[in-house]
């Protein structure tokens, strides 16, 4: 009995001088008196019993939030990456005679050079390109792999092929001639057949009569998506219109690229409006549908690690709670005898929780951030590029994902944890301040 009459002694002088604190402060008293204690049992508690578990919510959050962070910046990298590459190799928008074709070999159209004009002049496009393509069998001393060529133009934009390349250049048109003769091959074909650049061989085209023409290598790509490595190679498009006896100003088809990706579907119906009848635009979605709803599925993937990570975290942060609360038992008795209110007793363990949560998320940001960064810059962690369409783990980090993140695990975590708090008005003053 002494020890509780000098406890509560103790707690009503204190009481008391916050009271005094609140009374100075006219706008919102009892904020300042439940931020004041709180901050006393945050930071300058001699507790033992509860840290434990403190420490253990703390970690739970920092690992949750950290672990969304990574999953976020990982399943943005993919996209991106396996998204540049399609776009690279094969544009945003393909525009071909719209027919029942389903081959390899384009159907022939006429260039329409005011069509090109107001492509040109829109400036959701930043190219427009003339293409063709054509199946082939390529013949080595050995070995025989079929394959499909792209041919294009001099004004063909080289920039995603000069990065992919593993070996030698791009086809070089100078010489209208030569180039005709230049043909650029993946690591996929070139490990297959057992070729290098400068190496030189027949390709057959499969058309009636049946034609060979003689290639040298110019350069070996590779994309890294196996539909694409496998499949096809680079060469001049004047060969492949005069393969199949073309008028010189027919093509088979245009390769778009847009400025901005995220308006791709705006552009398509630009297209659709401005285009001739007898042509027919595929977003570069449908031409590769199953790759695009394999990313659809990641952002699944994403959405159940964030929910699992926030349960994780909102669980840990209740069971530290409600251990705080069963610890500061007396506490809340003498409290509530001298006068304070359920919700101001409330507002004491939940600002208590708000800066365990805000420690939490800062060590989740480090830890998050630091991994990432990591990964970005030396990509330790590997990938099986059959598997994934690249070597190693992609890195894309958005500021507004980290923001987004941040608030919504500290707004969940707080309205979660008002519940678990109510227990304070469970608590009787009298049995509270005799409990030990």
């Amino acid at each position: 009995m002494q020890n509780i009459n000098t406890q509560t002694r103790i707690m009503s002088d204190q009481f008391t001088r916050n009271l005094h604190i609140c009374e100075s402060t006219k706008n919102q008293p009892a904020l300042s008196f439940a931020s004041f204690i709180s901050a006393r049992i945050s930071f300058q508690s001699n507790r033992t019993f509860s840290k434990l578990i403190v420490r253990i919510a703390v970690v739970g959050i920092m690992l949750g939030l950290g672990v969304m962070i990574l999953s976020v910046a990982v399943i943005r990298g993919f996209k991106q990456e396996i998204r540049e590459k399609l776009r690279g190799f094969a544009g945003d928008i393909l525009v071909q005679k719209f027919d029942n074709n389903y081959s390899d070999q384009n159907s022939p159209f006429n260039t329409d050079n005011s069509f090109v004009k107001k492509v040109q002049s829109n400036p959701l496009f930043t190219r427009i390109m003339p293409i063709a393509t054509k199946p082939g069998i390529i013949k080595t001393r050995t070995e025989i792999e079929g394959v499909v060529m792209k041919g294009v133009s001099k004004n063909y934009d080289w920039t995603f092929f000069r990065k992919t390349l593993v070996a030698g250049k791009v086809i070089d048109f100078t010489d209208t001639v030569e180039a005709q003769k230049q043909i650029m091959i993946s690591s996929y074909t070139a490990s297959r057949l057992k070729l290098k650049v400068g190496d030189k061989f027949l390709m057959y085209f499969v058309q009636e009569p049946l034609k060979k023409r003689p290639f040298y290598i110019t350069g070996i790509f590779d994309v890294g998506v196996e539909d694409i490595d496998k499949t096809f190679v680079l060469g001049d498009l004047a060969l492949i219109i005069k393969l199949n006896n073309w008028n010189p100003d027919e093509i088979g088809g245009y390769e778009l690229r847009v400025s901005d990706f995220n308006r791709l579907e705006e552009a398509n119906d630009f297209l659709s409006d401005k285009m001739p009848l007898k042509l027919k635009s595929y977003m570069i979605s449908e031409s590769y549908p199953a790759i695009f709803e394999w990313l659809k599925l990641l952002d699944v993937n994403a959405q159940v690690m964030l929910i699992l990570m926030l349960i994780v975290a909102t669980i840990n942060m209740i069971s530290a709670l409600l251990i705080i609360i069963l610890e500061r038992t007396s506490m809340i008795g003498i409290f509530k005898a001298m006068g304070a209110g359920n919700w101001t007793i409330q507002k004491i363990f939940l600002y208590n929780a708000s800066y365990l949560i805000g420690l939490g998320l800062a060590l989740g940001n480090i830890f998050g951030l630091s991994v990432s960064l990591f990964q970005y810059y030396t990509h330790f962690f590997k990938l099986d590029e059959e598997s994934y369409y690249m070597k190693f783990v992609p890195i894309q980090i958005q500021w507004t994902d980290m923001i987004f993140l941040n608030i919504g695990t500290l707004v969940i975590c707080l309205l979660v944890l008002i519940i678990p708090s109510m227990l304070v008005t469970k608590i009787s003053p009298v049995k509270a301040i005799r409990f030990k």
